[in-house]
């Protein structure tokens, strides 16, 4: 540590006068000789501070920054984040948070770093904006994007200026007026050496100005050293000017070397704390403390107490030194990292996949990746412009591809456009047509070519949808209207069956079988004569049947009777003079069945052959007896079956 050292000369290691004798008129000329102004004063402190430790010299930096604003030690209450992993949208909300919940001044490193990350990414927006404008035909001298985020960071980042500069302005001249003070002060102190009073009068107005240094205010940071190096420069030479009165002297001596004890015992305890940043912020109190609160202690004393408290500043020094190299180790793989997912981007966009499915897979991996890269945490400052050029890059190369793409894409989806605009046409055409029999096929034919064509650009897409749907549906439902007019008696003998299915439904049978037969008989009459209904109405006739059917199920009579009828009401329904398809159908089914039965019958028969030697009331012997005895008399019911459809031929 040399001499010279700022701190160690605020305790006056640095001697004015070296005699032990009474200052004479002479030794106070001397001293005024040798410091004759506080200018003079500030460049001797200045030519000296070369030769200071880097460790003592980044703590008085950082509280000459402190000393133009005491609420200014709060930034490092402010919380660090990664703002290079956060969105331009998450980058937003932060400076609006910091606006909201900080004071201005303590804000500006934070607000900067954001700024740079939020250009950055909205510039890699840009450019891809950009590409995607010419790739579109668009000259580029014409381009210009924002966005709603843009504009709102924009309005932001307007309002930190203008607080931050108002701030600056109202400072300044608080600053100005503070640093005149002190200069006085310290005037005021050099004075004290040529005023002939007692010696306690004199020592009384010396602590008075002290205490006025104390109180001044804050300065500029530029002044900051300088001005204090000054103030205890003169402050050390009225000590040695006091030496007459050894006890007031001592004194303060005493009581600012158990302070300084107290501030080395605090320092060296935070020489072994963990945290790094802590240690130091708090380690800056210390030194202002030292510095600002305490003055010289005895000569003795004074470069074995500096020794001390510098070796802890130093260990603390050190050891955040050693923090933030373990934090560019940190860095060096982050660019591992960022390095990796550069070169996968370049080998995404050189992938010659060249369908819409296989674009689609490599936008959704390019944003794993940015996300990735974004995530992946900061870099070495020296490196960081030039790996965030090559992402861009890699990202821009990837971008032309896909634009170049989806611009031979779109050429198709214009071709089609103009197809399915033909097709738009003809439908317009023709939906007011009365030709029905020679424009339905037409309209089916451009319907089915519609479907045929592909894609259109996404913004035609809804709208000719709409045109081309809404012609069709025109005319269609014209065509409907027509016919439905044409076929309306079908419709009303549509609701009358409706009304009489409806009542068949809640029928209530008697016990008289007969009498019901004949109320079902006149209903499936009734039925039949209120005739056909629309093709696509003529379920109706199924659900009517199915509903005798049951009715004829709840009669209680013989069941090869009730088939019987059941079999003559479905003939009814299938009897058509002018179509005998389901008849005939009928008919070759009920010859097939009567085929069955009676294959089915010999083969029981040929069975009994095996029960030649059995007796005749043996329980196997009977029950193929009685198969065979129901198998004929299904035979004949189906017999009557059939005799029944060839009378429906008559």
């Amino acid at each position: 540590m040399s001499e010279n050292d700022n701190l160690q000369e605020a305790d006056g290691k640095k001697e004015v006068v070296s005699n032990e004798t009474t200052p004479t008129q002479e030794t106070t000329s001397n001293v005024e000789t040798e410091i004759t102004s506080t200018d003079e004063a500030l460049e001797i402190k200045t030519k000296t501070d070369s030769t200071k430790d880097n460790h003592v010299e980044e703590i008085e930096a950082s509280n000459a920054e402190d000393a133009e604003d005491e609420s200014n030690a709060e930034r490092h209450e402010v919380e660090e984040k990664d703002y290079h992993a956060m969105t331009m949208d998450e980058l937003t909300t932060e400076i609006s948070r910091l606006l909201k919940n900080h004071k201005i001044q303590t804000i500006s490193k934070h607000v900067n770093e954001i700024k740079t990350e939020f250009n950055a990414k909205f510039s890699e927006l840009l450019d891809e904006k950009k590409e995607e404008f010419i790739a579109e035909g668009g000259n580029e001298i014409d381009f210009y994007y924002t966005n709603d985020t843009k504009k709102h960071f924009n309005s932001l980042y307007k309002e930190y200026k203008q607080k931050i500069n108002a701030y600056y302005k109202e400072r300044e001249q608080n600053l100005k007026q503070n640093l005149d003070d002190r200069l006085q002060i310290i005037e005021d102190i050099k004075g004290l050496l040529s005023v002939e009073e007692n010696m306690g009068t004199t020592y009384k107005h010396f602590k008075e100005l002290q205490e006025k240094w104390r109180n001044a205010g804050p300065i500029p940071r530029d002044k900051y050293n300088n001005a204090w190096n000054t103030y205890h420069h003169h402050v050390e030479r009225f000590y040695d000017f006091l030496h007459l009165n050894n006890d007031l002297r001592d004194m303060d001596f005493k009581h600012n070397y158990d302070q300084k004890l107290k501030i080395i015992e605090r320092a060296e305890e935070l020489a072994q704390d963990e945290n790094t940043n802590r240690s130091f912020r708090e380690l800056q109190v210390l030194h202002k403390l030292w510095k600002e609160e305490l003055g010289p202690v005895s000569k003795e004393h004074r470069e074995a107490i500096w020794e001390r408290f510098s070796n802890a500043t130093k260990a603390i020094h050190d050891k955040r030194q050693a923090y933030y190299a373990d934090m560019d180790k940190a860095h060096e793989k982050n660019l591992e990292r960022k390095e990796e997912i550069i070169a996968l981007i370049v080998k995404i966009a050189e992938d010659k996949g060249n369908s819409h499915s296989a674009w689609q897979k490599k936008i959704k991996d390019i944003e794993v990746l940015r996300d990735a890269f974004f995530k992946a945490g900061k870099v070495p400052l020296k490196v960081n412009e030039q790996t965030w050029a090559k992402f861009k890059d890699a990202v821009r190369t990837f971008n032309r591809g896909k634009n170049n793409f989806y611009k031979d894409l779109k050429k198709d989806q214009y071709d089609n456009l103009k197809k399915k605009k033909d097709l738009i046409q003809i439908a317009e055409e023709h939906k007011d047509s009365d030709d029905f029999k020679t424009v339905t096929p037409l309209m089916k034919k451009i319907q089915n070519e519609w479907k045929k064509i592909g894609h259109v650009p996404r913004k035609d897409s809804d709208k000719i949808w709409k045109q081309f749907k809404g012609a069709c549906n025109h005319y269609f439902d014209r065509m409907h209207a027509e016919r439905k007019a044409q076929d309306q008696h079908l419709y009303d003998a549509f609701d009358k069956k409706v009304k009489l299915l409806d009542a068949l439904k809640t029928l209530e049978l008697t016990d008289d079988p007969k009498a019901d037969i004949d109320v079902l008989k006149a209903k499936i009459s009734e039925w039949k004569e209120i005739g056909h209904v629309p093709q696509t109405k003529r379920y109706i006739d199924g659900k009517f049947y199915k509903a005798i059917d049951d009715a004829f199920d709840k009669l209680k009579m013989d069941k090869s009777k009730l088939d019987m009828i059941k079999f003559e009401s479905k003939l009814e329904n299938l009897a058509n003079p002018d179509d005998t398809r389901l008849l005939d159908n009928e008919y070759n089914f009920i010859k097939k069945r009567i085929d069955e039965i009676k294959s089915e019958i010999n083969q029981l028969e040929n069975n009994l052959q095996f029960f030649s030697n059995v007796k005749s009331d043996n329980p196997l012997v009977k029950d193929v007896h009685k198969n065979i005895a129901n198998h004929k008399k299904e035979l004949d019911t189906w017999k009557a079956k059939l005799t029944k459809v060839r009378g429906m031929y008559n």
